[in-house]
């Protein structure tokens, strides 16, 4: 018989998304997922019940501390084994004081993180995709607007473990702004748009402020139903 003990992680969960060229590291807006699917954090873990950016309690002087002790040595290390990366790096950690973790390591964007940290990006895209092929980076310019964007995941009854599909979707008229990305949708034969899938859409929205973005987001939020429709209420409280 075998016995694995493990160490049970406590803290705050914060994603870091970060563009590579195989040597030089730019993380983007830090943000934070809610995993849980109801409020207050209760529930069964899922794919992502919404998100924020950036994270309220990722300081500057926490980001350079992992930028010393986690980004920049795991692409050291890659380089090292001879796997250089180039692209995007998605950095998992669990912040409990002064200790940081890596929970998991993902060689492609975050879902749904992507959804509330590009809307925030000032620099051209494609630009910063050419500079990691090039090997560029460091000379290119990565800049990020101020404020905040707030994601609200619309599911379906029943997610993450039994769901049905196929029920049709009504969608008002979406606010100006508001960026609505559809997950788990398809059209019927008539056209008819209907679930396909557990996390069904996202309603993001940008604001001066992470209240403001979050407000506009749930005023948005109303506008869409679908039959078993459920959301987190509580998107963009965590500390």
């Amino acid at each position: 018989n075998r016995v694995v003990i493990e160490e049970f992680l406590t803290g705050r969960e914060v994603s870091v998304l970060a563009f590579t060229d195989g040597r030089t590291v730019r993380p983007m807006v830090a943000s934070q997922d809610h995993k849980r699917a109801f409020d207050h954090d209760e529930g069964l873990n899922t794919g992502g019940m919404g998100t924020f950016a950036p994270s309220r309690f990722y300081t500057p002087a926490l980001a350079e501390r992992c930028m010393k002790e986690v980004f920049q040595p795991t692409v050291a290390a890659m380089n090292a084994e001879g796997r250089p990366f180039k692209g995007v790096l998605y950095f998992g950690l669990m912040i409990d004081g002064e200790k940081v973790r890596v929970l998991e390591y993902n060689a492609r964007f975050g879902d749904p993180e992507t959804q509330v940290v590009l809307p925030l990006l000032k620099s051209d895209l494609l630009d910063i995709f050419q500079s990691c092929i090039d090997g560029t980076l460091e000379d290119q310019p990565v800049e990020w607007e101020e404020g905040a964007c707030v994601c609200v995941i619309l599911a379906s009854g029943g997610y993450p473990v039994r769901y049905e599909k196929g029920k049709p979707i009504t969608i008002g008229r979406m606010d100006e702004g508001i960026r609505l990305y559809h997950a788990g949708t398809k059209r019927t034969a008539d056209g008819q748009l209907v679930t396909d899938g557990g996390r069904v859409l996202g309603v993001t929205a940008k604001g001066r402020d992470l209240e403001e973005a979050r407000a506009k987001a749930y005023a948005n939020v109303e506008k869409i139903h679908f039959d078993g429709m459920f959301f987190r209420h509580d998107i963009g409280f965590k500390l």
